[in-house]
């Protein structure tokens, strides 16, 4: 079980740890360079970010699953399960529906006079990606905690 755990672990904490070093990033991307070559740095680097995630978030609710039928208290085990699902569910969606409408209509931004309707698109659309990561993120916190929980009563 120590091995399992460990990748379990390490997947989970790699996918979180992974969301908050892209929020740091994203603010000092944002903070150092003009907007256009901001918005040419993170386009290269989300296909990336959404790997690290389908993978991390694959592997993490996979073994949580296994933990939960394995394993009792399988009620907190559950509650970490359903919480990677959720999270994984939304990266999905957010890396393979939005990412790609974002991107493009991304250029939208660096025009002297945009669209007022691609503008309004594209701005609402970042504006469901950045509640969709947060989201995930919650949800990844959750899954720790009821992951601590339930190895801490196994034990």
């Amino acid at each position: 079980m120590a091995l399992t755990l460990f990748i379990y672990l390490l997947a989970l904490v790699s996918w979180l740890g992974g969301m908050i070093f892209f929020v740091v990033t994203t603010a000092t991307i944002f903070g150092t360079l003009p907007l256009p070559e901001a918005g040419k740095v993170l386009a290269a680097l989300f296909p990336r970010y959404y790997l690290l995630g389908y993978i991390a978030g694959i592997v993490a609710s996979l073994l949580a699953i296994y933990f939960t039928i394995a394993f009792a208290p399988r009620l907190w085990w559950g509650f970490s399960s359903l919480a990677l699902l959720i999270a994984l569910g939304l990266t999905l969606y957010a890396g393979v529906i939005i990412r790609p409408r974002v991107d493009a209509i991304r250029t939208v931004n660096e025009e002297a006079n945009p669209d007022p309707a691609r503008k309004a698109e594209f701005d609402r659309l970042h504006q469901l990606s950045v509640r969709l990561n947060g989201a995930v993120i919650i949800l990844n916190l959750i899954a720790l905690a009821t992951t601590a929980t339930a190895v801490t009563r196994h034990s």
